[in-house]
């Protein structure tokens, strides 16, 4: 204490501990890194351990105290802030050796957030300088992880951003010293990928054929996307809406409408509304439920109507569609086996077709628990997400209805032949598309005019059909 430092400052510097009124070296055996705030003043100190001891921790930091908030700064961000603006791009990694290492390479544009979720404070100081944020971390599963954490507050500030994974093995400190500076600067520019595409991308993968995962997914891609929510990035959203629902193969309007649903919440909770729910509601006319947030029908149309009808025969087909017929059998008149694998695209809501028809004419009386609880762990799924749809009577029905309103359950006749007829429909207009194609291709007169009665055949089919769902619950 010769040179007059005050004691309850270096102990809340972290520098030393205080055990039973004695001073000891917290950092003894580490390598101490200075962290300097942006006019180039210590603030704290990160120390790494330098020999292998399993009992101590790899790093240790200053404590939080009056002069130091680890939220607010980002290591080696005084040394970098020139460099940034001058290259318009700001390299974020984990590491105080990776900044050293990359600074001694001559890449002098990059700061760590010290293995730290980033937060709102540090996204702030990089956008000081550039709207593009380029993460750099290992390419392991921990990398990946570390490096989406706080994607969401990075969109929100409306900073670009892109990943780059280091191969596996290395990190961008052993990096840059194994290829040299040419090789890891060209390496970054030609691996970098948007951060959403990369997440969805990981996503998919991950949820292979899993329908709920898949619903999870456009849950969380949509409720991402709604971040970007600033005027000056409308454009940007709508780029991302596009992309997302080409990748997801779902409806760009549908996509667009949750997303714009997660917006809504937002706007709502800060205005201190109700947190309820927002419906998110179909058009008026063109069905006669809301959905309150199942992403599954955002897989395509088509797929939500094919889900539509296999559930209303779990549902309803025990039920009697007339004096002389069950609805299962009506649905199984309609369509045969190969008219089946026509009208339904998805195979596995065929299979589930099928097995009920063969249970049913085995005299065994199917119902949607049968499926739940099949011992098919895919089809079981399948079906946990197809009962999840849920059906509401849409608002907009009032004003078309006085007194009582028809629920789904006395309707059900209306909802099996609409599920149904709309896929007929959708079999009809793939046929007028395909024969519109061969006309397209036919240089014969007499096959031009065969192709042109048939053209006029299916057309009116899908007039007669079209009309007869003109009051469709389900269109």
């Amino acid at each position: 204490m010769a040179a007059q430092y005050n004691q309850e400052f270096l102990v809340k510097s972290g520098l030393v501990n205080n055990r039973d009124g004695n001073l000891y070296d917290n950092y003894r055996g580490r390598i101490i890194f200075p962290i300097h705030n942006q006019s180039g003043k210590v603030l704290g100190f990160g120390a790494r351990i330098i020999k292998s001891n399993d009992r101590a921790p790899k790093y240790i930091n200053t404590p939080e105290n009056e002069i130091y908030v680890k939220s607010k700064v980002l290591y080696g961000s005084y040394f970098a802030r020139m460099a940034i603006d001058k290259a318009d791009e700001c390299l974020l990694v984990e590491g105080y050796t990776d900044v050293i290492s990359l600074h001694q390479a001559g890449i002098e544009n990059v700061v760590a957030s010290g293995g730290t979720s980033l937060t709102p404070d540090q996204l702030r100081l990089i956008k000081k300088y550039t709207n593009n944020l380029t993460i750099v971390y290992d390419g392991d599963s921990a990398g990946i992880k570390a490096a989406i954490r706080g994607l969401d507050l990075a969109l929100e500030e409306s900073l670009n951003v892109n990943l780059v994974l280091i191969p596996d093995g290395d990190d961008p400190d052993s990096y840059v010293n194994k290829v040299g500076t040419a090789a890891f600067t060209g390496f970054v520019a030609q691996n970098k990928k948007d951060v959403i595409l990369f997440q969805l991308d990981i996503a998919l993968k991950d949820a292979g054929n899993d329908t709920n995962k898949k619903s999870a997914i456009v849950n969380h891609i949509a409720e991402t996307i709604s971040k970007i929510n600033k005027t000056e990035d409308f454009t940007k959203q709508q780029d991302y809406i596009k992309k997302c629902a080409e990748i997801l193969k779902i409806e760009e309007s549908g996509l667009h409408a949750l997303v714009n649903k997660f917006i809504r919440e937002k706007v709502y909770k800060e205005e201190n509304k109700t947190n309820r729910p927002t419906e998110f509601t179909a058009n008026e006319g063109d069905a006669a439920f809301t959905d309150n947030d199942d992403a599954s029908l955002l897989f395509s149309k088509d797929e939500m109507h094919e889900r539509a009808m296999v559930r209303s025969l779990l549902e309803f087909g025990l039920r009697d569609w007339n004096e002389n017929e069950k609805v299962a059998e009506y649905v199984f008149n309609e369509i045969d086996e190969n008219q089946l694998n026509e009208l339904i695209d998805n195979k596995m809501l065929v299979q589930i077709v099928k097995t009920y028809k063969a249970w049913y004419n085995a005299g065994i009386e199917p119902t949607s628990k049968n499926f739940l609880y099949h011992d098919d762990a895919e089809i079981s799924s399948l079906a946990v997400s197809i009962m999840d749809f849920s059906y509401e009577i849409s608002p907009n029905w009032s004003a078309h209805f006085e007194g009582h309103i028809p629920t789904r359950e006395e309707l059900y006749k209306e909802e099996v032949f609409s599920t149904l007829n709309y896929l007929k429909l959708r079999k009809i207009k793939r046929l007028i598309d395909e024969n519109q194609r061969d006309m397209e291709k036919s240089t014969s007169s007499d096959e031009q005019l065969i192709l042109l009665q048939t053209h006029q055949h299916l057309k009116q089919m899908e007039m007669e059909l079209t009309k007869q769902l003109g009051t469709v619950i389900v269109r």
